[in-house]
């Protein structure tokens, strides 16, 4: 149906800068406003030279935003203007408002879809230097990567093995809330390992001090073998339990391994607070450790790893 009214102009068209002719020379680059363009194609072009339109293809050819005559120009030739049409089926300009987020392609960013899980060290984000926006790899930014949380329920150990301890991370931080174990008086031990769980290490030391909240006593203990122990025995009833907070640097290096940690716990009839230092005096890369009490299996406990994005 034809319109009523001005039909609608579709199309980018653009007029050219000002071209000089040099004398000799057939070739010209297309430029906007000092900016290089490219036409869609010498038939999406009008050339006037010497007040003469020029047949595309015949005339004049284009190759990105060179425009190049059959001929040389010389002294005294005139390029009296070029002007591009554009693609002549676009519909040009969209008016405001009038793309919306169902119409762009998955790889434009749009909010369409959601990223469900932590980044990768490869994943880049968007940031304003003085007003430019740059692409950034999530790597440099810092910060922490959640590895794997997981849920105790009467197991035996939770472990973390060399799917998750790999040379991606040389720092962990592993956190433990509402640790109860199924036996009463039970110690809350780390083990680590250098075979993914086939052995232990048995050369491991630690020392922590503790302070008594009902009594406020404070105390020094040490142990050493094959685990760290992360604070005294602990209640098996609903209202008793622990949380932990243990940072594990350099677990992939090849020197001895250090770390610290940090507890709260309800003894049989006490609550303590703990801080302690650990070694593992092991030379290895560590691929596993495992959570466990010195007795009986947790009953129940949520235990988040951490990777340290350095």
């Amino acid at each position: 149906m034809a319109y009523i009214g001005k039909t609608p102009v579709v199309g980018n068209f653009q007029v050219c800068d000002a071209i000089s002719v040099v004398n000799g020379q057939a070739a010209y680059t297309l430029q906007v406003g000092g900016v290089n363009v490219a036409p869609e194609s010498a038939n999406h072009m009008l050339v006037s030279l010497n007040g003469i339109l020029q047949k595309p293809g015949s005339s004049f050819t284009i190759s990105s935003s060179t425009m190049t005559f059959a001929s040389n120009l010389a002294t005294g030739d005139v390029i009296d203007f070029v002007q591009i049409l554009g693609n002549v089926l676009d519909i040009g300009q969209p008016s405001d408002d009038t793309v919306t987020a169902a119409k762009l392609n998955n790889d434009i960013i749009s909010g369409q879809t959601a990223l469900t899980a932590a980044p990768d060290l490869t994943d880049e984000l968007l940031i304003s230097d003085a007003g430019t926006l740059k692409r950034i790899d999530y790597s440099l930014i810092g910060g922490l990567v959640k590895l794997s949380s997981q849920t105790a329920d009467d197991d035996a150990a939770v472990t973390f093995d060399s799917t998750i301890i790999t040379s991606s991370f040389k720092n962990y931080i592993l956190i433990a809330d509402g640790v109860i174990p199924a036996t009463d008086a039970a110690e809350p031990y780390i083990s680590f390992s250098t075979d993914n769980g086939s052995s232990y290490a048995n050369d491991c030391n630690s020392t922590r001090t503790y302070m008594n909240l009902e009594s406020a006593s404070t105390g020094v203990e040490r142990n050493n073998g094959n685990f760290i122990q992360l604070g005294t025995d602990i209640g098996s009833d609903a209202n008793r339990g622990g949380s932990y907070i243990v940072e594990m640097p350099n677990l992939t290096s090849t020197n001895y391994k250090w770390g610290t940690y940090r507890t709260s716990s309800k003894h049989e009839t006490n609550s303590y607070v703990w801080t302690g230092g650990f070694s593992v005096n092991i030379t290895g890369v560590i691929n596993n450790f495992k959570f466990y009490f010195s007795t009986g299996n947790i009953n129940k406990a949520n235990i988040t790893l951490y990777g340290v994005v350095t």
